[in-house]
């Protein structure tokens, strides 16, 4: 896993000499709270997810590599789409796919790949929401990002993106130009949530805890449901 990790930095950094002065002169992304990202070793970055840009704006600003969960879908999506869905996230985000069926194998792979990336040091970055939001607001948690932070030992950093939305709209292939701001939270406290009896009640404390610091820093309604739950439900209206 090592070996793979120093392949994908060596493709990230490449790709990131190049584009990260075109976004930043285009886009000109605020960055508050980039000291709060550690020069080394593992740590996970929560974000709230308004935007398939999301996974774009982050990797330009932060300074080291940072390897995401992607759906599995945009590995296996064919023409000019899907050979450029699988640069971007097989080789400049590094993404670890994730079958969103729900099936255990699917989710056990998921959870063993971000815990291995952690392990050899990384950076890896998910959204607690596990999904987009449809509406720009902040949704409730998956627990997944707990049992990753409680499998690997690594510290969760809590980052609000706002302007994503305006960049790329849910449905929208094309970007546009709008100002983005990122903003980096301090590595959370958790020693409370995990005295906590229950191993349950520990993964959901924790996740809760996230998703409150991620909206502190984004400054987004919160709507206690899952994203998911909304847009199957405009789904079936």
């Amino acid at each position: 896993m090592k070996n793979e990790v120093s392949a994908q930095m060596s493709v990230y950094q490449a790709a990131k000499f190049f584009v990260e002065p075109l976004v930043k002169v285009v886009y000109r992304p605020r960055v508050e709270g980039l000291e709060n990202i550690p020069a080394s070793g593992a740590a996970i970055l929560a974000a709230n997810h308004l935007s398939f840009s999301d996974s774009f704006f982050i990797p330009v600003v932060v300074p080291r590599h940072v390897t995401f969960i992607a759906k599995v879908e945009y590995f296996n999506t064919r023409g000019l789409k899907g050979m450029w869905n699988k640069y971007f996230y097989a080789r400049f985000a590094g993404a670890v796919p994730i079958d969103r069926s729900g099936t255990r194998n699917a989710t056990t792979a998921a959870l063993e790949g971000a815990v291995a990336v952690l392990q050899a040091g990384g950076l890896f970055g998910i959204y607690p929401e596990g999904t987009r939001s449809p509406d720009g607001k902040l949704y409730r948690g998956r627990t997944g990002i707990a049992e990753i932070a409680l499998r690997s030992g690594a510290p969760i950093i809590p980052i609000g993106i706002v302007g994503t939305d305006r960049v790329q709209p849910p449905g929208k292939k094309f970007p546009r130009l709008s100002r983005v701001t990122i903003r980096i939270g301090a590595p959370l406290d958790l020693a409370e949530a995990k005295a906590l009896a229950k191993p349950a009640l520990v993964r959901r404390a924790i996740t809760d805890e996230v998703i409150e610091q991620i909206q502190k820093l984004s400054g987004q309604e919160y709507r206690p449901v899952y994203a998911s739950d909304v847009k199957e439900g405009k789904a079936a209206a």
